[in-house]
């Protein structure tokens, strides 16, 4: 089953925060990472074992990092299909390239949960100004336009009031391919962070609550403020997307709660996930050990929360006066990038309570 042993070396995509954490969960369990990524200026390379840096596309590069480790797994999802293709030549790459393809693409994204028989916002693929107004004649407004590929924390998306809106819309686009989402009412956003076995084996998260400011996670709650009944369909909506998958490691799945309780898949994320970033101190198991455990093949930890948690943000100079912030009593999380730009994740804190729930 291609386990990597302790003593191995598990090959990471991508160099920011995310592969940060996942190098550090590794290193405790005995397990050197070797961080791959264009970017010289890499804070995940900085707490690995080793670090190549070469483009996505250089498949020289590419064999050679994959002959230097026992398997490879990505901190983000947009990691070329090409790149993956190439690796899984040498060496077995966790999640596979159909899950990143699914993520990278909104539309594909969108099909296949509906498929699935989960519901999503309703949407409809737009690729100029007249699929546009098509779209907001079935949709009605207010909508969302996003691109289909590369959005992130608010970025790549416009919200259209009414449809006079439409072409200034289409023309923020600059000719990507783009989705229209019809608006949802929802009362809250969850997620849950799910993990699943090279065997199958599945293991979930408490869902947390998110709150956003300018498109950014600013804070996950946990628990979030659902009940039991919303908590276990959640957990088997997150559970039947990786199997439908057949997915290894871990996977951020985001959730609109409905007034009425219905649950809507906003996205997947097939990673580890800025909401369950709690999980370094809510648990014994931390997500990014608990990812580090699926791709290399180890049992998965357990998954119980022993306190209450609220995770927040550092964006842009919050992060700057870490000083004043080491004197509170709360987990402190700094990613040790350069200069903070707004928008920018610095890093994050985590304040802990008794469990009530």
């Amino acid at each position: 089953m291609n386990i990597v042993p302790g003593g191995g070396t598990l090959g990471i995509l991508g160099s920011g925060q995310l592969g940060r954490m996942l190098a550090i969960a590794a290193a405790r369990l005995g397990i050197d990472a070797h961080i791959y990524a264009p970017d010289p200026d890499s804070p995940a390379a900085r707490v690995a074992s080793r670090f190549t840096c070469a483009a996505y596309d250089d498949r020289t590069a590419l064999e050679q990092f994959a002959k230097s480790v026992d398997a490879v797994t990505t901190e983000f999802e947009n990691v070329p299909a090409e790149t993956c293709t190439i690796l899984k030549e040498y060496v077995p790459v966790r999640p596979d390239d159909n899950a990143l393809e699914i993520a990278q693409d909104r539309v594909a994204e969108k099909i296949f949960l509906n498929k699935q028989g989960i519901g999503t916002a309703p949407w409809r693929a737009v690729d100029d100004t007249g699929m546009l107004d098509r779209a907001i004649n079935a949709l009605g407004t207010p909508a969302i336009l996003k691109t289909r590929r590369f959005g992130y924390d608010g970025k790549g998306q416009v919200r259209i009031t009414t449809p006079h809106d439409a072409a200034d819309a289409i023309r923020q686009m600059n000719g990507a391919p783009a989705i229209l989402e019809g608006f949802v009412p929802f009362e809250r956003e969850i997620s849950v962070i799910a993990a699943r076995g090279i065997d199958g084996t599945r293991a979930c998260y408490d869902p947390g609550e998110n709150s956003h400011k300018d498109g950014i996670l600013r804070t996950t709650k946990v628990p979030a403020d659902i009940n039991t009944q919303t908590r276990n369909e959640a957990l088997a909506v997150a559970e039947k997307i990786i199997d439908a998958l057949d997915y290894t490691g871990v996977m951020g799945v985001e959730m609109f709660v409905e007034p009425d309780g219905t649950l809507l898949v906003n996205e997947i994320a097939p990673r580890v996930h800025n909401t369950g970033h709690w999980t370094l101190e809510g648990c014994a198991i931390s997500q990014f050990e608990q990812h580090v455990r699926a791709v290399c093949g180890w049992p998965l930890g357990d998954t119980h929360r022993h306190s209450n948690a609220v995770m927040t943000n550092l964006i842009g100079d919050e992060a700057d006066d870490w000083q004043a912030l080491t004197k509170q009593s709360q987990a402190v999380h700094l990613y040790g990038k350069g200069a903070s730009r707004p928008g920018r994740k610095m890093g994050h804190l985590t304040r802990l309570s008794p469990k009530t729930q």
